[in-house]
């Protein structure tokens, strides 16, 4: 029990130390793009929650949360950094709920459907919790520095978040359904053995 709580701990600690280094490291986890970025870092909070449980999945979504708001303030990378991603509302609940969805998707959906099937859905449901919630709270609790930053009105801010949701959502959804099965599914077998 205690060598099990143990592995289980240095699993999400490994998984943590991933995201702080995908954080860090530029274009291992963002993908600048001038106002916008492409976010590939859910990849690895959506295989904590899916291999490790969405409590798991739950604390390294904080732990991106948490380093989104450091690089926030300490290393902006944009405009958007500045006036909207230094609000913890907007960059660590949208990121908890990432791994922990996606944990409790596989969850209900291993029961009933192809250990792949569930992975894959379980991905889409991680990656599209983060750009909806992102930028949804962006629209509730950040409007104005939206709007400076992307340089329009709020009237018309709504359709440009929508846009937004399309240009980055649907790149970020394709790379979570392929690369979390592939990964998740190795990662199984080798805590199964």
């Amino acid at each position: 029990m205690k060598q099990s709580k143990a592995y289980h701990l240095a699993m999400r600690s490994l998984f943590i130390a991933l995201i702080i280094i995908q954080s860090l490291v530029p274009f291992l986890g963002y993908i600048p793009l001038g106002v916008i970025n492409l976010t590939f870092i859910q990849v690895t909070a959506i295989i904590a929650g899916v291999v490790l449980g969405p409590r798991d999945g739950l604390w390294v979504g904080f732990s991106w949360g948490l380093m989104k708001l450091f690089m926030a303030y300490t290393a902006p990378s944009s405009l958007m950094d500045t006036l909207v991603f230094q609000n913890p509302i907007i960059t660590i609940i949208p990121r908890m709920c990432v791994g922990l969805f996606a944990g409790y998707t596989m969850k209900f959906l291993s029961k009933y459907s192809p250990q792949k099937v569930a992975l894959t859905l379980a991905a889409a449901v991680g990656s599209l919790t983060n750009t909806t919630l992102v930028l949804s709270f962006i629209r509730i609790f950040a409007a104005h520095g939206a709007t400076i930053a992307y340089h329009t009105t709020n009237q018309h801010l709504t359709h440009l978040l929508v846009g937004v949701a399309f240009t980055n959502g649907i790149p970020e959804v394709i790379v979570s359904m392929i690369l979390v099965p592939i990964i998740s599914s190795i990662l199984i077998k080798k805590i199964k053995k």
